[in-house]
């Protein structure tokens, strides 16, 4: 999904997260190392101002990944459908699921999806309806955005979903949020998780995870009916 923060640039600022995500995993990876010599599992959480939450849970991915299997490991991905994003949809292969942007500094425009599957439109601030999903992160849409846009778009079609990205970090409080509306509202909402381990998977409770994030496009898993 887009990064946009502190008036960089999105490519920037994406640059610099996944610097930090390979720095992070090679510590996780010695620290768990070092563990294994001294007998104990005691690690020290990073702690960082930006996305810290994010790349935390990254951190602790790998090193269960390593020891041991992680909680969210067995989540079934066999019949899941891959979806491919970018801010650049040209840059996604032909064929593929894609999702691409209805509004915002990267609106894509129809002719930029031809050639590809399904087309998973979302809204980045809250305004489009219309959009079959809301990004839910610094610099775009708020957790209380969120249940606004789901309300609104629910109302006006009551048969539809609402699909909601978000990082995993922050999936509690939007949540929270949303669980304030009514129960059938609820009901049609679709989570879709960024939780990049670099591995397919799909977190138990969301429909779809944002499991990948390349430097031409980001990847994700997801349930059957996603796109329905």
């Amino acid at each position: 999904m887009t990064f946009r923060k502190n008036n960089l640039s999105a490519p920037l600022l994406r640059t610099a997260a996944r610097a930090d995500l390979r720095g992070l995993a090679s510590t996780a990876r010695d620290a768990v190392s070092q563990a294994a010599q001294q007998g104990t599992r005691t690690l020290r959480d990073p702690s960082r101002r930006w996305k810290s939450g994010v790349i935390g849970a990254v951190a602790i991915g790998t090193i269960a990944g390593v020891g041991a299997s992680a909680p969210w490991a067995s989540a079934a991905t066999t019949q899941a459908t891959t979806i491919y994003d970018s801010t650049n949809p040209q840059a996604i292969p032909a064929g593929q699921q894609v999702a691409a942007y209805s509004n915002g500094s990267f609106q894509a425009s129809g002719a930029s999806v031809q050639g590809r599957g399904n087309v998973l439109w979302i809204d980045t601030n809250g305004s489009d309806t219309h959009a079959s999903a809301l990004d839910v992160e610094p610099g775009d849409a708020t957790p209380a955005q969120a249940a606004q846009w789901v309300s609104a778009k629910l109302s006006a079609s009551p048969n539809s979903d609402a699909i909601v990205y978000t990082f995993k970090s922050d999936w509690s409080t939007v949540q929270g949020d949303i669980n304030g509306l009514p129960s059938w509202m609820q009901s049609h909402v679709k989570y879709w998780i960024a939780d990049p381990t670099g591995t397919p998977h799909i977190l138990p409770g969301a429909s779809a995870t944002q499991w990948d994030w390349g430097s031409n496009y980001d990847i994700s898993s997801a349930q059957p009916g996603f796109f329905s």
